[in-house]
């Protein structure tokens, strides 16, 4: 209402500067028209209240603002017009007026409820899960704006249950490929148990289905390892911190380390490490992690007699490190699966090797972490792995 009360302000501003120029006529034309702004007014107030359709809407709009018209004409030609003439002329012109603004009007409401209602339709498509929707609205630049929100509010329901499927078809390969890499060992723990607790083997086969035992307990340790930092680094639970490392000593110490795997498989490992200083931004533990991975995945797709070279070098503000073997190579269609979860390949190799399929999956997970990448280059013998870690200083 504080509207109105600044409208009688006006209008009682204006009553007076009439009163000055023209006396009683003057008046009652400004009170006529007063009384009139203050009917329509209340009558827009009782508008807004009412849930009537947008037609309903603009028909009584229409209404409150010829009527007070009409009124005010007629009012002025009884007041100021001295020939019914002129006052019948003006009152013809006025009414054309009218049907011509009810008949714009009535076409704009038109094309307002068509909009209106294709935008309802629209989103009632969506509620109901269709996802290939398609609006054009013509009228009101709010209603085009309007349509151009629910076409975006649908591509964005699009795009987040398509990751949402994805997500739970990931979720669904994560549980299966490891319940099959959890039931593997754990089967043949249980066969070897049972034949010792039988008391079926004595012996050196006894101390083989020991060693056989340990060995399966050792994989399902790593498993467990693996899945646990996979889901932390996942999550975004990283609590390690970042500290200057000397990049050729942690190779050369994690080399010398695996070397022992190396020899029995008949592979050579050899290192290429850049002259002078070579520091990484780096936690030392988890950087070294990502090298076991590589290089006991490099080692054990290499032939007897096959070769690994670890090498490093520096360039601008990272430092690369690159883990390269002289398999039999990923073909085409792995490349770009090959740091997925458990996802060990195509090829018959990759299929019956021991590995669950976890090792490249924590090593791009590690150097995400630290802000970096890891990739295959393209490479004409066997696999290269390469990542890269930001340079110390």
């Amino acid at each position: 209402m504080k509207y109105l009360l600044g409208l009688g302000v006006v209008a009682g501003a204006l009553v007076l500067s009439y009163l000055e120029l023209g006396g009683a006529h003057t008046l009652i034309i400004a009170l006529a028209l007063l009384g009139i702004a203050l009917v329509a007014a209340a009558g827009s107030e009782l508008l807004l209240r009412r849930p009537l359709s947008l037609s309903d809407q603009l028909a009584v709009t229409i209404a409150l603002v010829l009527a007070p018209l009409l009124i005010a004409l007629a009012i002025f030609c009884v007041l100021m017009f001295v020939s019914n003439k002129d006052a019948i002329l003006v009152g013809v012109i006025a009414l054309l007026s009218g049907v011509a603004g009810v008949a714009v009007a009535t076409r704009l409401a038109g094309a307002l409820n068509r909009d209106v209602a294709r935008i309802r339709d629209g989103l009632l498509a969506v509620g109901a899960g269709e996802r290939e929707l398609e609006l054009e609205v013509s009228s009101a630049t709010e209603l085009r704006q309007l349509c151009e929100a629910t076409v975006a509010m649908q591509t964005l329901l699009l795009r987040e249950e398509a990751a949402r499927d994805q997500a739970e078809s990931a979720r669904r390969h994560l549980v299966a490929a490891a319940s099959h890499d959890l039931r593997t060992p754990i089967t043949s723990l249980q066969l070897l148990a049972e034949a010792i607790d039988d008391e079926v083997v004595d012996g050196p086969l006894r101390r083989d289905y020991v060693r056989r035992m340990l060995t399966h307990i050792h994989a399902l340790s790593a498993l467990i390892d693996d899945l646990f930092e996979l889901a932390r680094l996942e999550a975004g639970d990283i609590t390690w911190t970042l500290e200057q490392v000397s990049v050729d000593q942690l190779l050369a110490e994690t080399v010398d380390a695996m070397q022992a795997d190396a020899e029995h498989k008949g592979v050579a490992v050899r290192t290429q490490l850049p002259g002078g200083s070579c520091h990484a931004r780096a936690n030392p533990e988890k950087l070294q992690r990502v090298l076991f991975n590589l290089i006991q995945n490099a080692i054990r797709h290499s032939p007897a007699d096959g070769t690994v070279v670890v090498r490093a070098e520096r360039l601008s503000e990272m430092i690369e490190v690159e883990v390269a073997d002289s398999g039999s190579g990923i073909s085409a269609a792995d490349r770009e699966r090959v740091f997925e979860t458990f996802y060990r390949g195509s090829g018959d190799e990759a299929r019956n090797s021991d590995g669950a399929g976890l090792g490249l999956s924590v090593a791009r997970a590690i150097i995400d972490a630290h802000g970096g990448r890891i990739w295959l280059p393209d490479s004409e013998v066997g696999t290269r792995v390469r990542f890269s870690v930001r340079a110390a200083g």
